[in-house]
């Protein structure tokens, strides 16, 4: 079986915990490994923190008001901002990704995405910069790339936004009564 499911957020601090919730309550009835689920589930706040914090309604100056918005874009909520999250558990991965309606990331040097296989340590050299130890913040891309098995970071296509998606193999407990296959 596969589970697949998507959300529709305001841009709002506490839609941060609730998107995580969901997400456990996926990986509890699908008897994913708690480390795993606890693993992404800290990746999925992490970029849902960055698309409240960072994700709001870009104001280019191309075209008219509305003008390249997704059909998930509800005109009267772009003004408080949105994003999507979406979860994919299929077999053995997990596919997250999470999207908003931002001005998305630089462009120099296009989309960026990492590979590592589970137990292999660091990635290699990432689009995410670390940050000094002494930030408050910023570290948020660097841990998604620590806790995921693959990640990507781009903008939307044909709009603005950024989009963050990452998978990990996932891991089932002795005796779970659901299997995701």
């Amino acid at each position: 079986m596969s589970i697949w499911w998507s959300l529709h957020l305001r841009r709002d601090a506490a839609s941060v915990p609730l998107a995580r919730r969901f997400l456990l309550g996926t990986m509890e009835s699908a008897g994913v490994d708690p480390d795993i689920s606890f693993d992404l589930s800290l990746a999925l706040s992490e970029a849902c923190a960055n698309a409240v914090e960072h994700g709001g309604e870009y104001d280019g100056t191309s075209g008219s008001a509305g003008e390249g918005r997704d059909a998930w874009e509800e005109p009267s909520a772009t003004a408080s901002g949105q994003y999507r999250v979406t979860a994919y558990l299929d077999g053995e991965k997990c596919r997250i990704e999470v999207a908003d309606s931002g001005p998305g990331f630089p462009t120099a040097g296009g989309p960026h995405s990492s590979k590592r296989q589970p137990g292999t340590g660091l990635p290699d050299p990432q689009y995410a910069s670390y940050p000094p130890v002494t930030a408050e913040e910023g570290r948020g891309l660097c841990l998604i790339e620590q806790l995921a098995d693959h990640v990507h970071f781009g903008n939307r296509p044909g709009c603005a936004g950024a989009v963050v998606s990452f998978d990990k193999v996932l891991k089932r407990r002795e005796g779970a009564l659901l299997m995701v296959s």
